[in-house]
C-alpha cells in the first residue's frame, strides 16, 4: 500500500465561509483527499473577520495553521514549513499577500515536489491579467507545475495555455455527502423560490434581473434572500431577507423551498462551464434547482429533468409558477441521483491524484 502525500495549501479559509464562497469546494477537495491517504495542511490568514464567524471547528481530516495578516513574519515561517510537502497549492483569492504568496511557493520547488497554482476563480483571475498587461502573475503562470481551476472548461484552458501555462485542468465543483444532504424542512425557510449569494459587484445585476425582478412579477410567491450585505438594498415586500446563512442552515434551506435559485457572477457566466458550489450544495440536498443559463450547464445536469434553465427573470418567475411540489420533487430527485453517481468530490480528488501524479491509498471512484 503506497504512503500518501504531504499537501501545503494556502487559501482563503477552511474553517469560515464568511466572505468566502470557496469554503464548500476546499472542504470537499481536501476531506477527499484525506479520506485517499494524503495528508493536508491547510494554511489560512486571520483575516476579514473569517476567524470570529467561524462555521466549523479545525476538521479531522486537515491540520489548520492560522497566520497573522499584520506584516508578513507568521506567514514567511508557514511558508518554510510547506518546503517539505509534495505538493505546495497557491489557490487564488486568499485576500492578503496574494502577489507575495504567487512569488514566493514558486521558490519552494525542489526535486520531487511540485508546486500548483489552484484557481477559484478562473474567470476573475483572466480578466484581470487581460486588462492588466503588467500584472505580475503574468510572468509567473509558465512556472508553475499545473493549473488547477474549479470550472471554465475549454475557454479557461485555452486562456491559460496562451499564457504560457504547462498545463490546466478543471477541477469542478461537487458534492459532499458527508455534508450536503436531504434534512427534514424547516419553517424559517419555507417559501417558493430561495436565493442564497453574498452581494458582489459583478453579481447585483444579475440578482436583480433574475430574482428581484421574479419577485416583483408574482406578488402572491414567497422569496427567501440569504448572504451577507444586502441589508441596506431595497427589496419587493414578498422577498424576506435571512441575512448570512451560516453552512449548517444551507441544507434545511434547499429543502424547504419549493426551489432554489443558482444565479452566476458574471465573468462565470461568460466563459460558461462553472457551475457554482451552491448547485451541487443544492442537489445533494435533493433541491429543485432553478439556473441563470450558462453554456456547459448539460455536462452536469440535465436541462429540464435534473434542473430548470431560465434566461430572464420572466423565465424564472414561469418556472416558479408552474411548479408543482410534486414536479419539484422529481426534478430534485434526479438531480441527487445525477450528483451522487458522477459528481461527488471523491470523483473530483481521483481526478487530482491523476493528474498530480499522486499515489492513492483510498478507494478510486470512477471520475465524471
Amino acid at each position: 500500500m503506497s504512503k500518501g502525500s504531504r499537501i501545503a495549501f494556502f487559501g482563503s479559509s477552511l474553517v469560515s465561509a464568511y466572505w468566502n464562497g470557496a469554503a464548500t469546494y476546499y472542504r470537499g477537495i481536501i476531506r477527499a483527499l484525506h479520506e485517499r491517504g494524503h495528508h493536508v495542511t491547510f494554511y489560512e490568514p486571520d483575516a476579514y473577520e473569517r476567524q470570529q464567524h467561524r462555521d466549523m471547528a479545525d476538521p479531522d481530516w486537515a491540520r489548520v495553521v492560522v497566520y497573522s495578516a499584520r506584516g508578513t513574519e507568521a506567514l514567511e515561517r508557514c511558508l518554510e514549513e510547506a518546503r517539505d510537502a509534495d505538493v505546495v497549492v497557491k489557490a487564488s483569492g486568499v485576500g492578503v499577500f496574494d502577489a507575495l504568496l504567487e512569488a514566493r511557493v514558486l521558490e519552494l520547488r525542489r526535486s520531487g515536489n511540485q508546486v500548483v497554482f489552484w484557481d477559484v476563480d478562473a474567470p476573475a483571475t483572466l480578466e484581470r491579467m487581460e486588462k492588466d498587461p503588467s500584472d505580475p502573475f503574468r510572468a509567473l503562470v509558465p512556472r508553475y507545475d499545473h493549473i488547477l481551476t474549479y470550472g471554465g472548461g475549454e475557454p479557461v484552458v485555452s486562456a491559460y495555455r496562451a499564457l504560457g501555462a504547462r498545463e490546466c485542468v478543471p477541477i469542478y465543483n461537487a458534492l459532499d455527502p458527508h455534508t450536503h444532504h436531504p434534512v427534514a424542512a424547516d419553517a424559517r425557510f419555507e417559501g417558493d423560490l430561495a436565493f442564497l449569494g453574498n452581494r458582489l459587484p459583478d453579481r447585483e445585476a444579475r440578482v436583480e434581473a433574475f430574482f428581484l425582478k421574479a419577485a416583483s412579477l408574482l406578488p402572491g410567491s414567497r422569496f427567501l434572500l440569504g448572504g451577507s450585505g444586502w441589508g441596506d438594498r431595497a427589496l419587493p415586500e414578498n422577498v424576506k431577507y435571512l441575512g448570512h446563512v451560516y453552512t449548517q442552515d444551507h441544507n434545511a434551506l434547499n429543502c424547504s423551498a419549493r426551489a432554489v435559485l443558482n444565479i452566476n457572477r458574471d465573468s462565470m457566466a461568460r466563459f460558461g462551464f462553472s457551475p457554482a458550489t451552491r448547485v451541487f450544495e443544492a442537489a445533494g440536498a435533493g433541491a429543485c434547482i432553478i439556473t441563470d443559463a450558462f453554456k456547459g450547464v448539460e455536462l452536469f445536469l440535465e436541462p429540464g429533468k435534473e434542473i430548470l434553465v431560465a434566461h430572464s427573470g420572466e423565465e424564472v418567475a414561469a418556472h416558479v409558477r408552474a411548479l408543482s411540489g410534486p414536479e419539484s420533487r422529481r426534478i430534485g430527485q434526479a438531480a441527487l441521483q445525477r450528483v451522487l453517481s458522477e459528481h461527488t468530490y471523491a470523483h473530483r480528488a481521483s481526478k487530482v491524484e491523476e493528474v498530480l501524479g499522486l499515489p492513492s491509498t483510498g478507494t478510486r471512484e470512477r471520475v465524471a
